[in-house]
């Protein structure tokens, strides 16, 4: 009976393996489909990613040449740093003064020692290869965070060829402060708040552009933490800050590290192009810029990112009274990509580099804003890939034009 079993099992798997349907072409696209669509798969398409970024800023760092802009001015600053001064108005370079908080000088000392005191090109393009692949992790983790982003929408997040030149041609510091920047996120979604912190505290030590995200930041810890907890913990992020800065003379510190009012060079302008150089320079274009940039946050504070509370009034006593809230991770990542992007568009200046401080933002936001009804319903894939390719565009262009500039403004507004 065991061996007459036996047979006939073996005849069924025999007839089914022969009746197997064969993969046909439609089977063959549905494995792709699967890979970009379906979440579950996501880890896969991550690891794939991740393995062809390197590859391909491997390849970059050995075919196309390096060009120096900053690296020999950080240096420069970094030695003064190295023998002793610690004066910030004595502390210069090629390029003018240090401008940057205290944990730029900190990172670049190691990559000094790292580089044979910054003679060593390569080995600092090894480096900013890897920062460049551990960000892309971290954000691809942000992203997985999403209950409404399509795993594909990682491809986009790897398809600026401007941003990979920032990263191994260029070795601009601004990717070092953007790696804390979205450490802070990724365990912001993850609710612990007071790692969390820190890490947002270290990014603003490397630099100040941070502080862009802070509005969305503080405005999270409060709806979610209370108002007394919130400001524990901003004060013991003022309390790192003030341990970096320890070292140094604190009044020439906080002029040269968190000089609000700097004024950057017309010709390097992405943005501006469309007004004069007399405009561009003077306070009261600063002055409008900033106007606009406060009341564009109040407006998203009172008619978007408070809602769930009541609005902004309601929020803000809600804090005091301990009447906290629990924001999903998309609530969280749009306030805080918002928040940076708001910043950006009115900002007196970007330069090639600061396309850095929100590339990696700008498919989430695109995804959540542009949406197309009615009979165009079917293009809005086609409209969202077109915007990022827009912006593309507009950080490519060099110099700038005054049509880039109009076009950049047009797609700030879009957003």
């Amino acid at each position: 009976m065991a061996r007459s079993s036996a047979r006939k099992r073996g005849a069924t798997s025999s007839v089914s393996s022969t009746n197997a349907k064969p993969l046909g072409v439609k089977d063959l696209f549905i494995i792709p489909a699967r890979l970009f669509l379906d979440p579950q798969y996501t880890w896969l398409l991550v690891t794939l990613t991740l393995l062809g970024e390197t590859v391909l800023n491997l390849v970059i760092i050995h075919r196309v040449p390096y060009t120096e802009i900053d690296w020999k001015a950080y240096m420069q600053q970094v030695a003064t740093f190295l023998q002793g001064e610690r004066d910030y108005n004595n502390i210069r370079g090629d390029t003018g003064p240090l401008v940057y908080p205290a944990g730029f000088l900190y990172i670049y000392s190691a990559l000094y020692y790292l580089t044979n005191r910054g003679t060593n090109i390569r080995v600092a393009q090894y480096v900013f290869a890897g920062l460049y692949v551990v960000t892309q992790w971290i954000v691809f983790r942000i992203y997985s965070h999403s209950k409404k982003m399509p795993p594909y929408v990682i491809l986009l997040l790897c398809a600026s060829k401007r941003l990979h030149s920032i990263y191994v041609l260029r070795l601009f510091n601004d990717p070092f402060a953007m790696l804390f920047l979205y450490a802070s996120i990724l365990i912001l979604l993850q609710r612990r708040w007071t790692l969390s912190c820190v890490l947002f505290s270290l990014a603003v030590s490397v630099k100040m552009n941070i502080l862009l995200f802070f509005p969305g930041f503080a405005l999270i810890l409060w709806m979610s933490l209370g108002a007394w907890a919130t400001m524990a913990r901003l004060v013991f992020m003022a309390g790192i800050q003030v341990l970096v800065a320890l070292p140094f003379d604190p009044t020439a510190y906080l002029h040269r590290a968190f000089e609000f009012s700097r004024v950057f060079e017309y010709q390097w302008t992405v943005n501006w192009r469309m007004v004069d150089e007399k405009t561009f320079l003077s306070p009261g274009f600063a002055q409008l810029l900033l106007a606009g940039h406060a009341s564009l946050l109040l407006l998203f504070l009172t008619k978007d990112w408070c809602k769930k509370q009541g609005g902004m009034i309601h929020a803000f006593i809600a804090g005091f009274q301990g009447k906290c809230i629990s924001l999903t991770a998309d609530d969280m990542i749009v306030i805080l990509f918002a928040s940076n992007l708001i910043g950006m568009a009115f900002a007196r200046s970007l330069h090639y580099q600061f396309y850095s401080w929100y590339y990696h933002t700008l498919p989430y936001l695109i995804f959540q804003s542009v949406w197309v009804e009615g009979q165009l319903a079917s293009y809005r894939m086609f409209f969202r890939t077109f915007l990022m390719a827009t912006f593309e565009s507009c950080w490519l262009t060099f110099p700038s034009t005054e049509s880039s500039c109009w076009t950049l403004f047009a797609c700030h507004i879009i957003i």
